[in-house]
């Protein structure tokens, strides 16, 4: 059984809240996806998740989805943390690769029996600690990725001290140039997350990240 705080009904009604937030901030919950966050979550809190109906996991690290994946079944698992260089044979166990940050990654995961799909990370707040190419570098490299593995669109972390939103908007123009380079849409863009979902939202995201919004602050050490 989930812990206490994490079971099915009480994700469910957080969920409600979340979509009611969606709502109040211009954006229509059935167009948005929304990602469950499980880093540090049990696999118990996963299943909670999928029985609200969040199908698809997000997690940071490779070898945590690798322990859940058996224990949690019919997700769609999503890799949202930066993906390291030896554990690019595992990435067609993901679905979605929502970290892609290079070229050179994207030739690796293109010789894999399976690829996953992927977005490309941008750092649109410019900030040392966040992964992603540079906003002056991610049209062309964009470009280039689409050449060699299955592009979906964007992901990106917002900028803080109240920058969040025009940071999403400029990953919004950025996704919006490259389709047009490219001739065909990009139907992702994944920004947002619990703090500061509004704006993404406002700024157009497709794709929320969401964490202690869905299943509180606290982080359940996994079983």
């Amino acid at each position: 059984m989930p812990e206490a705080g994490v079971d099915d009904q009480t994700i469910a009604e957080r969920l409600v809240g979340v979509r009611r937030r969606i709502e109040q901030a211009g954006g229509d919950p059935s167009a948005i996806e929304i990602v469950a966050a499980t880093k540090r979550q049990s696999p118990a809190a996963c299943r909670a998740a999928l029985a609200a109906g969040l199908t698809a996991l997000g997690e940071n690290r490779v070898q945590e989805a690798l322990a859940k994946m058996p224990q949690v079944a019919g997700a769609s698992w999503h890799l949202i943390g930066n993906l390291q260089s030896n554990k690019v044979k595992h990435a067609g166990r993901f679905q979605l690769l929502q970290s892609l940050d290079s070229l050179r990654l994207a030739e690796a995961l293109s010789q894999l029996p399976a690829a996953p799909q992927a977005l490309l990370q941008v750092n649109v707040a410019r900030e040392e600690q966040k992964h992603g190419v540079l906003p002056e570098a991610a049209v062309a490299t964009a470009v280039a990725v689409a050449g060699v593995i299955e592009l979906r669109g964007f992901m990106a972390m917002g900028a803080g001290g109240g920058g969040a939103e025009a940071s999403f908007q400029e990953l919004r123009r950025l996704r919006d140039e490259t389709e047009q380079r490219l001739g065909r849409p990009l139907p992702v863009l994944s920004m947002g997350m619990s703090g500061d979902l509004e704006a993404a939202v406002r700024a157009g995201s497709t794709m929320l990240r969401l964490g202690a919004v869905l299943f509180g602050p606290r982080s359940l050490e996994q079983r």
